[in-house]
């Protein structure tokens, strides 16, 4: 979803809402955008500058600053939309990392493993544990 975003406009809201859960929080959200007069576009390009824009505008001190994003309700909900695609990142980011230290356990130390990443001996099992957990659930499908 990522790259499509980034590469290309994009008008259809499945492809900009792709990092919602399922099809009826995609419905939801896309009704909460379309009420307030906010375009799948404008939510692709919010999302593609991280939500840059929004904030500079936010905290221009400009009294109308919202008027460009569709008004204040409109800025409210594309800066939730940052924020829960924020969110989809890290926790995608989280699960390649559980996934990649979980691996290196196979042939490291959990010592030389956690001085590699800068964490303690007991945070890279932690990190390892959703790690293990993905590739047994990988294994069972």
């Amino acid at each position: 979803m990522g790259t499509q975003l980034l590469e290309q406009e994009v008008s259809d809201w499945g492809a900009v809402l792709a990092h919602r859960p399922d099809e009826a929080t995609i419905a939801a959200v896309r009704a909460r955008f379309v009420g307030a007069g906010v375009s799948a576009e404008a939510v692709a390009a919010v999302l593609r500058d991280g939500g840059e824009s929004l904030f500079r505008a936010a905290s221009s001190e400009h009294p109308d600053w919202a008027a460009r994003f569709g008004g204040l309700l409109a800025a409210a909900l594309l800066a939730g939309e940052v924020a829960a695609y924020s969110s989809y990142l890290v926790a995608r980011a989280s699960s390649v990392r559980s996934v990649a230290v979980d691996s290196l356990l196979e042939d490291l130390s959990a010592v030389s493993v956690a001085s590699e990443l800068g964490v303690s001996r007991q945070k890279v099992y932690e990190i390892a544990r959703g790690g293990a957990r993905l590739r047994e659930a990988r294994g069972r499908d």
